[in-house]
C-alpha cells in the first residue's frame, strides 16, 4: 500500500506535461474555485442574512424563505441546459465571466429590496446567471484533465463552493457587528452590497486569462507544444455542429442521461440538511433556547467545513482506487440513514437534544462528497462519448435536481416545520436507500461501457497510449503501467 501511494502521487507525466498540468491546475482552479466560493457565499447568505434582522426588516411570513429559494432554483433549473450548450458554442473565457458580473450586479440589488416579493424577483434571475457556475466547470474540467487527474481538481472545486458557505457566517458576523446602521443601511443590506463588489474583480481576471478548451484554446501562458501536448491528452473534439433531433434521440436514448440524472435527483436530495441550511433554523427554533445572532451565523459553518474535509478525502480516495466513485454513494447512504435517526431520536425532548442534534447535521455535512465524485463519475462514463453529449448529460443532472429540489423543500423542510423537520429526516431515509439501489444498478452500466473502452483501445487519446495506460476496471481501475 505505502508503494501504490508513491505511485499514485509521483504520477507518470510525459515530458513537459508536469509542467503542463501545473499551468492548467493555476489558471483554471483559481478562476473556478473563486467563482464558485462568490456563488456559493451568495446563496448561504441569504439565509445568513435571514437569520440577522432580514426577515423582521422585510416582514417575512410563513414559507417565504423557501418560496425565494424555489423561485431561484427555478431560475436556476431553466438555465442549466442552454448554459452549458453555450459552453460549447461560445468561448467560456467570454460566457462565464459574462455571467458573473450579471449576476453580481443582481447581488448588489438586492440590498435595495423592501419585501419578500422583491427578493424574488431578483433571485429568478441570479438563478439564471448562476446556473453556468456549477455544471460549466465540471464540463470544463472534464475536458481538461484525465482520468486519473480529475477527481482531485474536482474536490477542490466542490470545496471552494463549501468555504464559501463556512466563510459567510462569520462574515455576516463581522458585517453586523462593524456596518450596521452605517449610512442608514442595516448589516444584511452591506452583507448583500459586499458580496457583489467582490465578484467583480474575479470576472475581469476570467475575461483575460481563462484557458476556454483544449482544442480552442489560445491562452498567451501556453506554448504551441504544451496546446498540442493538452489536445494529445483528451479525446478528440469534433466542430461544433447545429442541434438537431437526431441528436436529441442520441441524448433520450443513452443510459448515461437517465443513469446520471436520477443518480443526482436523488443523491442531490440527501444534501436537504445542508442546502436548507436546517441547523440554523433548528437553532433560530430551539424548543428552549434563544441564540445570539453571533451563534445562529457560526455554528452551522461546522457543517460546510465537514463537508470540506469529506470532499477532499473522497475525491482523493476514489482517485487512488482507480475511480471507485461509487464507494461514495454507499457512504452517503449509510450517513442519511444514521442521521436521520438520531434527530428523530431526539423530537419528544423537551430540551431540544441540542448535543445529538448538532452532531447529526454535522455529521451530515459529509455528504457533501458526492459533488466532486459523482460529477466526476459522469465525467469518467463519457470520457470517449461526443463532448455535445456530455455536455447536456452533466447539465441535465443538475438541472433534475434542482427540478426536484424546487418543491421537494417546501414539502419537506419548509422553514414552517422547525425546529424538526419530522416529515424530513423520513424523506431522507428513503432517499439514502434508493441511492444505495441507483448505485448498484450504475456500476453494472458502467463495467459494461468499460468492457467496450477495452475492445477498442484506438479510443484512448495519444498521450495515455503513450504511457502504456491499461483500462481494466474489473481489477485494478484505470493503472499506470510503470
Amino acid at each position: 500500500m505505502p508503494s501504490r501511494w508513491r505511485e499514485y502521487w509521483r504520477a507518470n507525466y510525459l515530458p513537459g506535461e508536469r509542467k503542463l498540468v501545473q499551468k492548467l491546475d493555476f489558471f483554471i482552479l483559481t478562476f473556478c474555485c473563486l467563482s464558485y466560493f462568490l456563488n456559493y457565499l451568495d446563496r448561504s447568505n441569504l439565509a445568513n442574512a435571514y437569520v440577522s434582522g432580514m426577515r423582521e426588516d422585510l416582514s417575512f411570513r410563513g414559507n417565504q424563505l423557501n418560496q425565494i429559494n424555489t423561485v431561484f432554483t427555478v431560475g436556476y433549473v431553466i438555465g442549466q441546459i442552454p448554459s452549458n450548450l453555450a459552453l460549447y458554442y461560445i468561448p467560456p473565457r467570454i460566457y462565464f465571466p459574462s455571467m458573473m458580473v450579471i449576476w453580481g450586479g443582481l447581488t448588489m440589488v438586492t440590498a435595495s429590496a423592501q419585501s419578500p416579493g422583491a427578493i424574488m424577483a431578483i433571485r429568478f434571475f441570479q438563478g439564471i446567471a448562476e446556473s453556468t457556475t456549477f455544471v460549466g466547470t465540471h464540463y470544463i474540467l472534464g475536458s481538461w484533465y484525465t482520468a486519473r487527474e480529475l477527481g482531485k481538481r474536482s474536490g477542490i472545486f466542490t470545496a471552494s463552493g463549501l468555504a464559501g458557505t463556512m466563510i459567510g457566517g462569520f462574515i455576516q458576523t463581522g458585517i453586523n457587528s462593524s456596518l450596521d446602521g452605517r449610512h442608514g443601511l442595516a448589516g444584511w443590506r452591506w452583507l448583500f452590497i459586499i458580496d457583489g463588489i467582490i465578484t467583480f474583480p474575479v470576472a475581469l481576471y476570467g475575461f483575460l486569462l481563462f484557458p476556454d478548451t483544449p482544442h480552442k484554446t489560445h491562452a498567451p501562458y501556453l506554448s504551441a507544444a504544451e496546446q498540442t501536448l493538452a489536445k494529445s491528452r483528451v479525446p478528440d473534439v469534433p466542430a461544433p455542429k447545429p442541434l438537431s433531433w437526431a441528436f436529441l434521440k442520441r441524448v433520450w436514448t443513452s443510459w448515461q442521461w437517465y443513469g446520471f440524472v436520477m443518480l443526482w435527483i436523488i443523491a442531490g436530495e440527501t444534501e436537504s440538511f445542508s442546502t436548507n441550511s436546517l441547523l440554523a433554523l433548528y437553532l433560530k427554533g430551539h424548543p428552549s433556547r434563544k441564540y445570539a445572532v453571533s451563534q445562529l451565523n457560526n455554528y452551522p459553518t461546522g457543517v460546510p467545513a465537514v463537508g470540506i474535509v469529506s470532499t477532499l478525502f473522497w475525491a482523493t480516495l476514489t482517485d487512488f482506487l482507480g475511480g471507485r466513485r461509487w464507494l461514495v454513494g454507499y457512504f452517503i447512504a449509510v450517513t442519511g440513514i444514521v442521521t436521520s435517526a438520531m434527530i428523530l431520536s431526539q423530537t419528544g425532548d423537551s430540551g431540544g437534544g441540542t448535543a445529538v442534534v448538532m452532531a447529526a447535521y454535522y455529521w451530515a455535512g459529509s455528504v457533501y462528497a458526492c459533488q466532486a465524485t459523482f460529477f466526476a463519475w459522469a465525467n469518467d462514463a463519457m470520457r470517449y462519448e461526443e463532448d455535445q453529449l456530455r455536455a447536456v448529460v452533466i447539465a441535465g443532472m443538475n438541472l433534475g435536481s434542482n427540478a426536484v429540489n424546487a418543491w421537494w423543500s417546501i414539502l419537506f423542510y419548509g422553514a414552517n416545520f422547525a425546529p424538526w423537520f419530522v416529515r424530513g429526516m423520513w424523506a431522507m431515509i428513503g432517499c439514502s436507500i434508493a441511492l444505495a439501489i441507483w448505485t448498484s444498478g450504475l456500476i453494472w452500466f458502467g463495467r459494461k461501457e468499460d468492457r467496450k473502452v477495452l475492445e477498442h483501445p484506438e479510443l484512448v487519446p495519444e498521450a495515455e497510449r503513450e504511457r502504456g495506460l491499461s483500462v481494466d476496471h474489473e481489477k485494478e481501475g484505470f493503472e499506470e503501467k510503470m
